[in-house]
């Protein structure tokens, strides 16, 4: 987020002794988000706007490479449309063009990532429309709204909610946007995870790999006894919980698996004095199982010298070329000093 000089200016003013009430709440202490005018109430079309981010280092403009990723192209993605923003949730098919992401308000975005190239240059046919529940009206209304995570397995569509820890499946085939959604048998274990720092991240796993049939879930920070993020296994022949081990103050935002068997775990922290920081680890599915505590490698980190914000999603898609890309997605949290942006990289190695 902060690349820009100014935004930069505004968060030493604020480390330097600004009252944090300069801030909006929603900013990055993620206080509860009511529904409201950001709510999508019916299924609509809009115009999302593009503009280019053409380096990702603002302090070397010609450096494209960053641990094991190198910088292909990015957007800073704003619509007239209130409604539009808070994505937390992002999944692209197979060319790594059509995507369809959930926000934070309990809403679905639908569209087209439209290429020159191998460079993204904007969104055309985005819809946006409300998840609904079993009785056909949206979430909303129940007072559900933090979607946070999403996992695609053919048709079935799983969304994570995190403050209430519930995850829903949806039935593509029945309506698209417009199916909906039943309760997912959980764990008690994942019914108490803390409010506000539950379920975040959500993968299936495909047949053909270990574990073929589970859906994993992590939590933002949910802790074991030892201080290791709380995961679960649902589903699948092996269910049980596991942990991710914690480093840094990191918390998971978001998760996916390559074709490779490797997870990729998406992580971030926020304080008012160092910022923003985000990171990727990569993490071989075949050490996830009950009970264990996964770790692995770092491959990539960035901070308030990128061009980052809140970022919360991350997803993967191979090229023709062969190339694997990886998408990146932020969450603006509907503030006015946060950006939605879209980001993509080459996974080199």
């Amino acid at each position: 987020m902060f690349g820009h000089p100014s935004r930069r200016r505004f968060l030493k003013l604020t480390a330097a002794g600004l009252s944090a009430s300069a801030i909006p709440a929603r900013a990055y202490a993620r206080e509860p988000v009511a529904p409201d005018e950001f709510t999508v109430a019916a299924p609509v079309s809009i115009e999302v706007n593009a503009r280019p981010i053409p380096s990702f280092d603002t302090r070397d403009r010609a450096r494209v490479r960053f641990g094991s990723l190198e910088y292909r192209s990015g957007l800073i993605l704003t619509s007239r449309f209130r409604g539009f923003g808070g994505l937390s949730g992002f999944r692209l098919d197979a060319k790594g063009e059509r995507f369809i992401a959930v926000s934070d308000k309990g809403s679905w975005f639908t569209g087209r990532i439209v290429y020159r190239g191998r460079e993204m240059t904007g969104l055309d046919d985005v819809e946006a429309a409300p998840l609904l529940g079993a009785d056909g009206r949206p979430i909303t209304a129940r007072g559900w709204f933090d979607t946070e995570a999403l996992a695609l397995d053919g048709s079935q569509v799983y969304v994570g909610l995190e403050r209430v820890n519930r995850i829903l499946r949806y039935d593509f085939s029945k309506g698209f946007t417009r199916s909906r959604g039943e309760e997912v048998p959980l764990p008690a274990a994942a019914r108490k995870l803390p409010y506000n720092r539950g379920l975040e991240a959500l993968v299936m796993v495909p047949k053909g790999l270990a574990l073929a049939g589970t859906l994993i879930a992590i939590s933002e920070r949910g802790l074991d006894s030892e201080g290791n993020i709380v995961a679960f296994l649902i589903g699948g022949k092996t269910p049980g919980q596991f942990g991710i081990r914690r480093s840094q103050n990191f918390d998971v935002s978001d998760a996916v698996l390559l074709a490779s068997g490797d997870l990729l775990v998406l992580e971030r922290k926020f304080s008012w004095l160092a910022g923003v920081a985000i990171r990727i680890r990569r993490v071989p599915l075949k050490s996830v199982a009950p009970g264990a505590v996964v770790d692995g490698p770092l491959i990539f980190d960035a901070d308030l010298g990128h061009e980052v914000d809140n970022m919360e999603a991350i997803d993967a898609h191979v090229t023709p070329e062969g190339d694997t890309v990886l998408t990146l997605v932020s969450d603006d949290n509907f503030s006015m000093i946060q950006r939605n942006l879209m980001l993509q990289f080459t996974l080199m190695n």
